[in-house]
């Protein structure tokens, strides 16, 4: 998966005529990160790859799938972009993106007993949908804490600092839907860490 972002963060830069400090000053990020992200030498967080994609204009879903002409895009089961993954064995796996200026992402997360996943504030406008499947999950939103059982569901802000937690003693699983609008209008706030 490296290798294919990397090529696909490589491919973006070069059709764009950018320098590698160009693409890291833009996206907010050292020269450094986007050689060993090219290199496929990093494993980027998800706050790295969308600054990097939105400094790019493409959107966080076109780095991680190959690009295809088709108006209809099938990703079958297993494979979706595994995008982080947690200590007690949570996995969080990118499954369908659209295209940029208003790109809504649609993933499926599971998380291990005692699993977290902290993320800072996304740009201005993010909105997220969030459904669990199995288990209980707790949402945090800026200061606010909502816990949420198998069919609750939960609508929030991305623009603000965000975490999920798995704090029961069994796996628990949801489905995420984040609307990014105007990604590479050029008149975004710079992002922040997923």
């Amino acid at each position: 998966m490296a290798l294919a972002i990397g090529s696909r963060v490589k491919q973006e830069r070069q059709s764009r005529g950018w320098t590698l400090d160009q693409l890291a000053e833009s996206a907010g990020v050292s020269r450094r990160m986007v050689v060993n992200v090219e290199q496929g030498a990093a494993n980027p967080s998800v706050g790295t790859l969308l600054r990097i994609s939105d400094a790019l204009g493409v959107g966080l879903p076109a780095l991680v799938e190959s690009p295809r002409p088709k108006p209809v895009k099938v990703t079958r089961s297993g494979e979706g972009a595994a995008l982080w993954s947690g200590e007690s064995g949570g996995l969080g796996v990118l499954v369908a993106g659209t295209e940029p200026p208003d790109v809504v992402e649609l993933w499926d997360w599971t998380l291990g007993p005692g699993d977290r996943h902290v993320s800072e504030a996304h740009t201005s406008g993010t909105k997220e949908l969030l459904q669990v499947q199995q288990g209980t999950v707790t949402v945090e939103v800026a200061s606010q804490s909502v816990t949420l059982d198998a069919g609750d569901a939960l609508t929030f802000p991305g623009d603000v600092a965000h975490s999920y937690a798995n704090t029961g003693t069994e796996p628990a699983r949801f489905s995420l839907a984040v609307f990014e609008p105007g990604v590479g209008t050029g008149h975004r706030p710079e992002a922040s860490n997923v």
